[in-house]
C-alpha cells in the first residue's frame, strides 16, 4: 500500500495527515496565523510517531488552493522543500474538492457546493456530485461576487466560509441550497483520500510542477495587503 503524506494550510486550519497501511492518521488544528511555525513540527511529529522518514514516503500531497494566499504559499513551499530533498513526486489537491468531500462523508449528501470567503466581497466556489467518494465536477472552480453565483438546476448541500454572503446571492441560488450550520474546513485527511485516487491514476507530478492555484492574481492580493 502507498505511503502518502498530506499538508494543508489554506484556511485558519492547519492539518497534516498520513496514509499508512490503509489507515489515515491526522493532526488537525485551528491555529490562525501560526501555520508557518507549526506546520513543519506537525509533519515531523506525524512521521516520528509512524517511525518513518520523509524518504520512506511514496508521495506528498498538499492543498493547492484556492484559499488564503499566504496559507497556500506555506503548504506549497514546505511540500516542495520536502519533495525535492527526498526526490518524491507531489499530488496537488483542490481545497474546494476536499471541503466538499468532508461534508459528503459526514452529512451523507451527494450534491455539494463548496465556497470559501475570498475577501474583497468575493467567494471561491465549485460544486460536485459525489458518489462513493468519487467526485464529478458540476461547476469548475472560480472566484466571483456572491451575487454572480449561478448553479445548475438541482438541490445542493452548501459548505464553507463563503456562505456568510448568502444574503447577497440570487433567490434562485438561495432556493437551491441547504446551508450547513457547521463550519467545515478543508482538511489534510480528505485531501489524502483524493490524493490516493490521483496516485492510483498516475497523476503525481514533479516537485517543480506542484503549483498553487489562487484563482485571483497576485496583484489583487498585494493591493488588499496594502489597504
Amino acid at each position: 500500500m502507498s505511503k502518502i503524506l498530506a499538508l494543508d494550510t489554506s484556511t485558519d486550519a492547519c492539518s497534516v495527515a498520513l496514509s499508512l497501511n490503509g489507515e489515515i492518521q491526522e493532526d488537525f488544528r485551528i491555529i490562525p496565523r501560526q501555520h508557518t511555525q507549526q506546520l513543519l513540527p506537525m509533519v515531523q511529529e506525524m512521521l516520528a510517531n509512524a517511525q518513518l522518514a520523509v524518504t520512506d514516503l511514496d508521495a506528498i500531497a498538499f492543498g493547492r488552493g484556492p484559499g488564503s494566499f499566504a496559507g497556500i504559499r506555506i503548504a506549497t513551499g514546505v511540500t516542495q522543500g520536502l519533495a525535492y530533498a527526498a526526490d518524491l513526486p507531489v499530488l496537488p489537491v483542490s481545497t474546494l474538492a476536499a471541503l466538499a468531500l468532508a461534508a459528503s462523508d459526514k452529512e451523507q449528501v451527494s450534491s455539494v457546493v463548496a465556497a470559501l470567503d475570498a475577501r474583497m466581497n468575493e467567494i471561491y466556489v465549485a460544486s460536485y456530485q459525489i458518489e462513493s467518494g468519487e467526485l464529478t465536477t458540476l461547476l469548475d472552480e472560480k472566484v466571483c461576487a456572491p451575487s454572480a453565483l449561478s448553479l445548475a438546476e438541482g438541490s445542493y448541500f452548501a459548505v464553507g466560509s463563503g456562505w456568510r454572503y448568502i444574503e447577497d446571492m440570487s433567490s434562485d441560488t438561495q432556493n437551491a441550497i441547504s446551508v450547513s450550520e457547521e463550519l467545515y474546513y478543508p482538511s489534510a485527511a480528505h485531501m489524502l483520500k483524493l490524493a490516493e485516487q490521483d496516485w492510483a491514476q498516475g497523476k503525481a507530478v514533479a516537485a517543480d510542477k506542484a503549483l498553487p492555484v489562487y484563482l485571483r492574481d497576485e496583484v489583487a492580493w498585494k493591493k488588499k495587503d496594502q489597504q
